[in-house]
């Protein structure tokens, strides 16, 4: 069956701008798996898998991911690794295939919406899970509640669009989400964001950060190290959904 060249559908599944986008592009899709994705779309876009039928593939894999990362030993940890990257191959060439074929739909964006809420809430469990020694104990309470502040991180992001809805506006853009209202708030906002803090939570570097941990906890021969992480993970979301609320009000987003 002929398709579309590689060059064609670059041209429409990956638009000029497209990965400039500030706020909209992982830098893990940037530097690499943009690269794979493509010949991944084009091989799908030869057959009749729908980008929404690949978005349910690509939660699939994030939720095995944070399934694979409960259980114990480097493996486990290499595995859901792996399957992370699975994730956000598909994670890309589902918007791809769906530019290609212009199917593009809200159902696809709510879909893509809730395959992230599901994996960054999988992996953090699984880390928790993994870190346990009794089921439950601390950690898999510290797992869980990080888990629920990722989602409430997201949550806070997405009830943006959801006000100004209500309020008959359009998204946000992202000039707004650079604007505060003191510029005290704003030069805090950037000190913290060049810190990265708030990528430990991400199920991408979180499923490399648990499979260095494994790696450590090899060779000390216990779990402090995944139990360190645990505890990073929950301070760093707690003081996620704190400090992101506080963004937002402080910013133009609303305005």
């Amino acid at each position: 069956m002929s398709g579309p060249s590689v060059t064609d559908l670059r041209r429409v599944a990956q638009p000029e701008g497209h990965l400039e986008r500030k706020n909209g592009e992982h830098w893990a899709g940037v530097l690499y798996m943009r690269r794979l994705s493509i010949y991944v779309t084009w091989l799908l876009s030869k057959t009749p898998v729908t980008p929404n039928q690949l978005t349910w593939v690509m939660t699939v894999a994030g939720v095995v991911a944070g399934v694979v990362l409960a259980l114990p030993g480097l493996w486990a940890a290499l595995a859901a690794a792996l399957l992370v990257q699975v994730y956000l191959l598909l994670d890309c060439s589902d918007g791809e295939l769906a530019r290609w074929t212009g199917k593009t739909s809200l159902a696809g964006v709510y879909l893509d919406r809730v395959g992230a809420y599901f994996t960054e809430a999988a992996v953090l469990v699984g880390l928790g899970w993994r870190a346990s020694a009794v089921l439950p104990d601390w950690y898999t309470v510290l797992g869980l509640a990080g888990a629920l502040g990722a989602i409430l991180i997201k949550a806070e992001t997405d009830l943006v669009d959801v006000a100004r809805a209500k309020g008959g506006l359009s998204s946000a853009t992202e000039a707004s989400v650079a604007q505060f209202r003191s510029g005290l708030l704003g030069l805090g906002r950037r000190v913290l964001g060049a810190t990265k803090f708030h990528r430990i939570v991400q199920p991408i570097e979180l499923s490399l950060l648990a499979l260095a941990t494994a790696v450590i906890d090899v060779a000390r021969g216990d779990l402090t190290a995944t139990r360190v992480l645990v505890v990073a993970c929950f301070v760093a979301g707690c003081l996620q959904v704190v400090l992101h609320l506080v963004s937002i009000l402080a910013s133009r987003r609303l305005a």
